[in-house]
């Protein structure tokens, strides 16, 4: 017969690490070719001028220049109009 209970697995301890997203750049900063703007989950901000989305919806940099963040006017699928975030690098 056991004298110890039999001693089952635990649910908890099952944390997965941070996904660091966020702005990496701000208005008026310099950026090189490549450089991550921001790094997000869907489109809370949107490429502009010498700027590229990469598939996991990273905005980074086309060219070398100084980080600009605008709002643009753009009308939705329905036609009604709103107003974006626009990541451009003049």
């Amino acid at each position: 017969m056991a004298h110890a209970k039999a001693k089952g697995s635990t649910k908890l301890g099952r944390d997965s690490a941070a996904q660091r997203l966020g702005i990496k750049r701000t208005d008026g900063e310099t950026v090189k070719i490549g450089e991550i703007i921001i790094r997000q989950r869907g489109t809370n901000y949107f490429p502009g001028l010498n700027v590229r989305r990469a598939g996991d919806d990273t905005i980074y940099s086309l060219k070398k220049g100084v980080v600009k963040f605008v709002q643009k006017k753009r009308t939705r699928f329905d036609g009604a109009k709103h107003f974006v975030k626009v990541v451009n690098v003049l």
